[in-house]
């Protein structure tokens, strides 16, 4: 179903680190539009983040990602089940693991829509998801604000990637405006007009270079022989940050689309 680069180890370790912790209030708004509350499905889970969010509000929450460096960092918990979904996992496989035809409350794709066979994710979608009262809800961040020193560094960095961005990639730098989503709008942001919102969250200088250093461009680039993240760059980003130990309040851009069938 989906089409992400498998991390390394020390990527996905990286990745685990500098992602920032979606706002509970997102979980609390889309289970106040479902209208049960029995099972939810994180798919492309990465290392769960969604999933332990969503369990607040649902009885069971199925997990799934076809990376399983990503499922074997994510943190357990007793209503999660977190389950490696190969490409090669057949619809009607996937489909029963998830509960059966017509068995889930909400879907949630956090950070990950835009990896996905579209056809075929949301073909699974009408199967699964409830035909009453069931919604499907993703998100994507693409920009990172810190200081205006600071993003006019990482500005320069961004630019530097589109030689190396796939059109995948550039469905997530366009904040979902371009990504196809033929779901009934529930005023969460609809097909051309994501919900425009903000992540907060707190990062150290290294933190904030960790994110970077397992960011799928600067990957794709690597992969093509390009180090976009010079030592010399990383130079300018700790002279912009002033004290290399400080914590700062950081602010993650990030896009909603969510409907109903």
């Amino acid at each position: 179903m989906a089409q992400m680069a498998t991390l390394t180890d020390k990527q996905a370790n990286e990745y685990l680190n500098a992602r920032p912790t979606y706002p509970t209030i997102w979980y609390k708004v889309l289970a106040g539009r479902t209208s049960d509350h029995k099972v939810a499905w994180d798919v492309g889970t990465g290392n769960g983040q969604a999933a332990l969010g969503v369990a607040d509000y649902y009885q069971k929450v199925v997990a799934t990602d076809i990376n399983e460096k990503q499922i074997s960092l994510a943190k357990p918990h007793p209503k999660v089940t977190y389950l490696h979904t190969p490409a090669s996992m057949s619809d009607d496989d996937l489909v029963a693991k998830l509960g059966g035809e017509n068995s889930i409350d909400l879907i949630v794709a956090a950070q990950s829509l835009h990896y996905f066979d579209l056809k075929r994710f949301y073909a699974i979608v009408r199967r699964v998801l409830r035909k009453e009262g069931g919604i499907i809800a993703a998100w994507v961040y693409n920009d990172l604000v810190v200081t205006p020193k600071v993003d006019a560094i990482m500005k320069r960095l961004v630019d530097s990637t589109k030689p190396y961005r796939t059109p995948t990639m550039n469905l997530a730098f366009d904040g979902y405006k371009a990504i196809e989503f033929p779901f009934i709008n529930i005023r969460l942001g609809s097909q051309g007009r994501p919900k425009a919102l903000e992540i907060p969250h707190k990062l150290s200088l290294d933190g904030y270079l960790g994110f970077f250093k397992s960011w799928q461009p600067l990957v794709k680039a690597k992969e093509q022989g390009a180090e976009l993240l010079k030592p010399s760059m990383i130079n300018e980003f700790k002279e912009a940050w002033g004290d290399q130990n400080q914590v700062k309040d950081v602010a993650y851009r990030a896009f909603m689309l969510a409907g109903k069938l």
